[in-house]
């Protein structure tokens, strides 16, 4: 499975976890930079998870606006492990 991860400057361990989890390809933009802020989001991506603590709303509105008509799921975080995994268990049921 893929996954698109938008926010944070270093994903740390993140990384390391989503691989655990299944997620062989994963895609890092900060969303810092202005060109950023308006990341097309690629349609074989399975998951865009979005650290809400490192992105202006505008940000994350293009992203809903984006996958609002797509087969990809969002997952809405803070970016700590505990509770993106707890998104990610919302998710699978």
């Amino acid at each position: 499975m893929s996954v698109l991860v938008i926010g944070g400057d270093n994903l740390g361990n993140i990384k390391d976890n989503l691989k655990q989890n299944g997620f062989n390809k994963i895609t890092h933009v900060t969303g810092r930079r202005s060109r950023e802020q308006s990341c097309r989001v690629p349609k074989n991506i399975d998951l865009v998870l979005v650290l809400t603590d490192y992105i202006n709303h505008q940000t994350s509105k293009n992203i809903k606006k984006q996958t609002k008509n797509s087969d990809s799921k969002v997952i809405f975080s803070k970016r700590s492990w505990s509770s993106i995994s707890k998104s990610l268990k919302n998710l699978n049921g």
